[in-house]
């Protein structure tokens, strides 16, 4: 095959393509359709795994929750609302009695309103945590400080605010230094969190932070369940970190050997574990809708291709008399099939982008989905549709091929 023959066969392609406009875009339709899918579904499976990767920043890859509640969600919701809480005494005494985690320490969390002057925030997430928890991810700070020590043991009114609350009670100020009210009590702003927000990890850009000292004061411990925070130190001490938390934590809840644990460790492999699922449940729904709209397109275009191969058999019969070789008049219908895909997964990707476009806009929050779609997702989507466009014209470029020039010529 040379080159002038390939060009010559584009040419004829795109002129039958002008030819028969309407014809030609209801037959990409299928292709365009599948090419949307395949694009969509890479582009928001790119998000969601930068989703899951800030998120696991935020928590830390070498932290361990151990809560009443399953954050996968891998434990029916009836058992784990039927255990006991974990009272502050036990989330103290599991955090002074681990030896194997770089830092213990119990934190608790509550709702509760948030006032600056006029302007109220109802149901915000508060958590007691001691100073240490400045030491973690999430407890990293982008403006003013951590509550030091002193702060934390004395129960100071100081408080670390998340950055969306803090944008909200203070939009259009530096909020470090500033008064708010937490459950009408006074407390001094002295930080702010770094933005980590994303699909996953919401939650921790409205959380605010204030010395686990005040919260017991403030809003007490009852039947509050708390969590004990396990920072190991590193990915390497992340098993015995909790197998021994594990076994004191059964020691501690006074578990018989028989009895299963009434408690989760939870940590960023179980958000993994949600998100795989996830992950498959998209894949599966969008491999299923684009196989069969490609197959609905290659159906389409191996009709409109066959129709015109009966419409230009006269011009076939013309072309094999005067000496083009089966090769040639395959190729020109195989590339006519070709640029039919190839279009409709250009017509996909130029509304494809126009959509993800119109998804940040009208979506700031959903800074975890690009504005655009991945290079190499586009690059997928083409490679797809040039391999549908070879398999929907083989059949009639072959049955064009193989026409007798005589019969050709004859027929009307």
């Amino acid at each position: 095959m040379t080159r002038t023959e390939l060009s010559e066969a584009i040419a004829i392609a795109l002129d039958a393509l002008r030819a028969n406009p309407l014809r030609s875009v209801l037959a990409t339709l299928g292709i365009t359709i599948g090419v949307s899918f395949v694009a969509l579904m890479g582009w928001f499976l790119a998000g969601l795994d930068s989703s899951l990767q800030h998120t696991i920043n935020m928590l830390g890859e070498d932290m361990l929750y151990v809560d009443k509640w399953d954050w996968s969600g891998r434990t029916s919701w009836v058992e784990v609302s039927n255990r006991k809480p974990i009272s502050y005494r036990q989330a103290q005494e599991l955090a002074d009695a681990v030896r194997t985690a770089q830092y213990a320490m119990p934190m608790g969390q509550t709702r509760a309103q948030l006032s600056v002057g006029s302007r109220k925030a109802e149901s915000i997430p508060v958590a007691g945590v001691p100073h240490d928890y400045g030491n973690t991810p999430a407890g990293a700070v982008t403006r003013g400080r951590f509550f030091t020590e002193m702060e934390g043991r004395s129960g100071a009114p100081v408080a670390v605010l998340g950055p969306v609350i803090a944008k909200q009670l203070f939009p259009d100020e530096d909020p470090v230094g500033k008064e708010i009210r937490i459950a009408g009590q006074r407390f001094t702003v002295i930080g702010v969190v770094r933005q980590r927000g994303t699909l996953l990890s919401d939650f921790a850009d409205r959380l605010v932070l204030i010395p686990l000292e005040r919260f017991l004061r403030l809003f007490g411990s009852g039947q509050r369940s708390f969590i004990t925070v396990l920072k190991a130190g590193s990915l390497e001490r992340l098993d015995d970190v909790r197998e021994e938390a594990r076994l004191l934590m059964r020691k501690i809840r006074r578990l018989r050997p028989e009895q299963p644990d009434d408690f989760t460790i939870n940590e960023t492999r179980s958000l993994e574990q949600s998100i795989a699922v996830l992950r498959q449940s998209v894949w599966g729904v969008g491999l299923s809708m684009s196989a069969l709209s490609f197959l609905v397109g290659i159906i389409g275009i191996v009709n409109i291709t066959f129709v015109s191969v009966v419409e230009r058999t006269q011009e076939i019969g013309i072309r094999k008399a005067v000496g083009a070789r089966r090769r040639a008049i395959a190729l020109q219908f195989l590339a006519e099939s070709v640029v039919l895909c190839t279009a409709g997964a250009v017509l996909a990707l130029l509304f494809c982008t126009g959509l993800v476009l119109l998804v940040r806009l009208l979506i700031p929050a959903a800074e975890f989905l690009t504005p655009y779609i991945p290079p190499q997702h586009i690059a997928v989507a083409l490679l797809v549709a040039f391999t549908a466009g070879i398999l929907a014209g083989w059949a009639p470029a072959l049955r064009a091929a193989r026409l007798h020039p005589v019969e050709a010529l004859r027929y009307e």
